[in-house]
C-alpha cells in the first residue's frame, strides 16, 4: 500500500509559479513511475508529467517547457514546478504513483488532489 499526500495548489495569476509536493508513505519497492495528472471541469484526467524508474520524463504537450517533475534523493518524495502558468492550466491535480502488479499491468494510487487556479 502507498499513500500520497499533495501540497502547494493554490490560485496565481497568469505568468505566474507554483510548485506542488507530494509525499508518499508506505511501501515503494513497486513503483514504477510517480508522476502528476490533472482533471480539469467537464473533462478527463490526464497525465501532466511523469518520472519512471527506468529514466524516462514524459509530459504533456501543453505543458512542455513550462513544468518540470522532479524527485527528492530519497524518492518518496516529488514535485511538479509549474511556471509560465496559463488560465488553461485550472483543475484539480492529482499526484500519482503506478506499482507494477505480478501478473501484469499496473496498479495507481492517487493523492487527495489540489486545486490549481489560473484566473483568465
Amino acid at each position: 500500500q502507498v499513500q500520497l499526500v499533495e501540497s502547494g495548489g493554490g490560485l496565481v495569476h497568469p505568468g505566474g509559479s507554483l510548485r506542488l509536493s507530494c509525499t508518499a508513505s508506505g511501501s515503494m519497492f513497486t513503483v514504477i513511475a510517480k508522476g502528476w495528472y490533472r482533471q480539469a471541469p467537464g473533462k478527463e484526467r490526464e497525465l501532466v508529467a511523469e518520472s519512471t524508474r527506468g529514466g524516462s520524463l514524459n509530459y504533456l504537450d501543453s505543458v512542455k517547457g513550462r513544468f518540470t517533475i522532479s524527485v527528492g534523493d530519497t524518492g518518496n518524495t516529488w514535485y511538479l514546478q509549474m511556471n509560465s502558468l496559463k488560465p488553461e492550466d485550472t483543475a484539480v491535480y492529482y499526484c500519482n504513483a503506478a506499482s507494477s502488479l505480478t501478473r501484469g499491468g499496473r496498479y495507481d494510487y492517487w493523492g487527495q488532489g489540489t486545486q490549481v487556479t489560473v484566473p483568465s
